[in-house]
């Protein structure tokens, strides 16, 4: 698996675990969430500075963003519909 493959794995899997969405992590980090979107689908190259900003937001060493998944791990599925844990009231 190659960098930005590895990149998009962990970041979703990550937010996943954590209930956020992509709107709720792109304003943790100040990121865009179209270009979180790109990111996930392996359509850009981050600098640094995104990749600290995103591993701040997740709670994760910047490391982890790049680690091998566990042989046979799969994409996590999309999060359901609806109000995501962080989000505004």
């Amino acid at each position: 698996m190659g960098g930005r493959a590895l990149l998009a794995f962990n970041v979703r899997m990550i937010r996943t675990r954590l209930g956020l969405s992509q709107e709720r992590l792109s304003i943790d980090a100040d990121v865009a969430r179209g270009y979180l979107s790109q990111l996930e689908r392996e359509k850009v190259n981050p600098t640094l500075d995104v990749l600290e900003r995103l591993a701040r937001a997740l709670e994760v060493p910047v490391g982890a963003l790049l680690a091998e998944p566990e042989p046979g791990a799969v994409k996590p599925p999309p999060l359901a519909n609806g109000r995501k844990r962080g989000g505004r009231s």
